[in-house]
């Protein structure tokens, strides 16, 4: 029962910071609130999760993958705490993320960044997350400082 209530709270992590940099976060945030809160302390958790959330954003922006995966932990854990110390809030937590489902962003997406240096590049850049079936002709092109096959 403890890995499958670990894995709900990362399953419940991953989607809600997924959900945080997103036009649902207003609704998302109210029903986390309720759902952490269970009537108490709701005004402080409505807090944090939008001190998360503005954190995370910083993040983002800055690139800094580290700072959100912190988040993303720190939300994980209390998500653990929660159901460890009300187990039949499992139920309730998978009843939510499943309502969630349609609000979440279509597809992942991801930063790629490439720096290339040292001079002229003679071949192709590729920037992007997936490639398949490449062929590249380099047509033959005189390289500067190459000296060629003929004599």
């Amino acid at each position: 029962m403890e890995a499958e209530l670990t894995a709900l709270a990362a399953s419940g992590a991953t989607t809600f910071v997924g959900l945080m940099a997103t036009e649902a976060w207003t609704q998302v945030r109210g029903r986390l609130t309720r759902f952490l809160g269970r009537g108490e302390n709701d005004e402080v958790i409505d807090a944090e999760l939008e001190e998360s959330r503005a954190e995370l954003t910083a993040a983002r922006a800055d690139s800094d993958e580290e700072t959100a995966a912190d988040i993303e932990a720190e939300w994980r854990a209390r998500l653990r705490r929660t159901l460890r110390a009300n187990p039949e809030a499992a139920d309730q937590l998978r009843d939510l993320l499943e309502e969630l489902v349609p609000l979440q962003p279509a597809g992942h997406t991801v930063s790629v960044t490439n720096t290339i240096s040292g001079g002229t590049q003679h071949g192709p850049v590729l920037q992007g997350e997936k490639f398949s079936n490449l062929t590249f002709n380099s047509g033959g092109a005189d390289v500067p400082g190459r000296r060629s096959g003929t004599a």
